[in-house]
């Protein structure tokens, strides 16, 4: 099937409604978890470094396994994907109610959903840019905050069944909203034109097809090989060699009916297949050491090895919020009656502002990208930095807008990855940075929930939170500053399709 032109709009509108509430459904309770975090500490009773791998877990392993999300959707197309991942997500969740231990969340929570997650992200973004071109911003834009959206809804519903139902019935019911994600993926019509001729073969599949499609007579000889290997006769042989018991006669038997002629084909034809193999294994070994190389380059770009610190640091420390707001409330002795809404929602409804808002000045021609993503993250680090003096829910709520608001710096990312690699190494540089901020965020909620087991108050977490993400942001601004790429304009070229940030920037 050949694709269709974008039509930016028509069905696309359908996907773009469908893939926001598939997101709303499958991001709602994994990044509201702190809600059943709290839960889980009172109900197995284990360290809360130990209980927060769980919630880490489930958001960062869709980050981890994201070439393979990749993968998944290239091969069986969006619409498989998201049905078969449905079924993943509102399964973990269900299965989830049943764990008789943490270690059976790690599995069930942590990877199954989180998993799912990862998929259902790349099909409905997948699907989306299929559908968009001119208008691909606006459709991506809208779709991301269907996360953000289920985490501000869903902090609050799972409060509020945990109170009807218990912590058992709510992941019940969260999973029964999850198979919804199946009647969504069903609408993820591929873009596809059904009277199309078949595309055209790339060279390499042509070359393929002349050593595994042969003429009648070849395949004939072909035949009889196959038969020595199988040991079995066929009607042509049978003819010949009657009521043949031993593999040793059958073989000579029918060696003596190939002639000399048909032989050498044969041979010619092993050598060729050979060949083609060798050449095959050579290219893909060729793939693998450009790919490294690629890589190689990339970090010889400052700009985009400070990236890659800020990001994981950015995740390790600023990530923990989120998950652990409500346990600091909790230890911070605020009163439940001063609660006017879950902290979780306010982080998750000023995360979709911010991603809306920071999208926006992006897209000014007067507004730096790098400059504007290095000023939230040190924003977030004086905000972590601050969590330990909140000792009422006003700050604490205050706070949390904040850092939901700077969380939405997600919106710029892909914008700052352009500008500092440039377009053509935008796939590559994305998935490497991806893959670290999938590991920043496995790794920062345990990191603090142990640091709350070693010294007993979160203070000393927040303060190394803090510090993680304003290192990793003044790393980037001072890679990023025209001074520094001034003393360095004297070093050596870089190699060829590598880009600083202010050769991409003026592209």
């Amino acid at each position: 099937m050949a694709f269709r032109k974008p039509p930016d709009g028509g069905w696309g509108w359908v996907i773009v409604v469908v893939s926001f509430f598939t997101q709303f459904l499958c991001y709602g309770s994994p990044l509201a978890v702190g809600v059943l975090y709290v839960e889980w500490l009172d109900a197995f009773g284990e360290g809360k470094g130990k209980t927060a791998w769980v919630g880490s877990l489930a958001n960062g392993i869709g980050l981890l396994a994201s070439p393979v999300c990749s993968i998944c959707v290239s091969s069986f197309g969006a619409r498989p994907v998201a049905i078969f991942s449905g079924f993943m997500v509102a399964g973990g969740l269900m299965m989830s109610s049943f764990a008789p231990n943490i270690y059976f969340l790690y599995i069930s929570y942590g990877v199954v959903v989180g998993l799912g997650c990862g998929l259902l992200y790349t099909a409905t973004v997948t699907i989306t840019c299929q559908y968009f071109d001119k208008r691909r911003g606006l459709a991506l834009g809208l779709i991301s905050t269907g996360s953000s959206v289920g985490l501000f809804i869903y902090a609050a519903l799972q409060r509020e069944l945990i109170e009807l139902y218990g912590l058992d019935g709510c992941l019940l019911i969260v999973g029964a909203l999850s198979l919804n994600i199946l009647a969504c993926g069903s609408l993820m019509r591929p873009l596809e034109s059904c009277h199309s001729s078949p595309p055209e073969k790339t060279c390499g599949e042509k070359v393929a097809d002349q050593y595994f499609i042969y003429h009648e007579k070849e395949k004939t000889v072909e035949e009889n090989i196959s038969i020595l290997e199988k040991g079995y006769i066929d009607e042509k042989c049978a003819n010949h060699v009657p009521d043949c018991k031993q593999d040793s006669i059958l073989n000579k038997n029918i060696l003596s009916s190939i002639n000399v002629s048909e032989k050498d084909t044969y041979k010619k034809k092993v050598v060729e297949q050979t060949n083609f193999c060798k050449q095959l294994a050579k290219r893909k070994w060729q793939l693998y050491l450009t790919y490294w190389k690629e890589t190689v380059v990339l970090f010889k770009n400052k700009v985009f090895s400070a990236l890659f610190v800020a990001i994981l640091l950015f995740d390790i420390g600023g990530f923990p919020p989120s998950l652990l707001m409500e346990d600091v409330a909790r230890s911070a002795n605020v009163n439940e009656d001063d609660y006017y809404m879950p902290l979780i929602s306010i982080i998750g409804i000023m995360t979709a502002v911010g991603k809306l808002i920071l999208g926006i000045l992006a897209d000014f021609k007067w507004v730096n990208t790098l400059y504007l993503y290095v000023t939230t993250l040190l924003m977030t680090g004086v905000a972590l930095f601050a969590i330990p003096f909140a000792k009422s829910y006003l700050t604490l709520a205050m706070l949390s807008g904040i850092l939901g608001f700077l969380t939405g710096n997600w919106s710029i990312f892909p914008y700052v990855t352009t500008k500092t690699v440039g377009i053509e190494k935008l796939t590559h540089a994305y998935g490497i940075l991806m893959f670290f901020a999938g590991l920043g965020n496995s790794l920062g909620p345990p990191i603090v929930g142990w640091f709350y087991d070693w010294t007993q108050e979160y203070d000393t977490a927040f303060y190394f939170s803090g510090f993680c993400v304003l290192l990793g942001g003044f790393l980037l601004l001072l890679a990023a500053l025209p001074c520094w790429n001034a003393c360095t304009n004297q070093s050596p070229k870089l190699p060829p399709n590598t880009y600083s940030y202010k050769v991409a920037s003026s592209a």
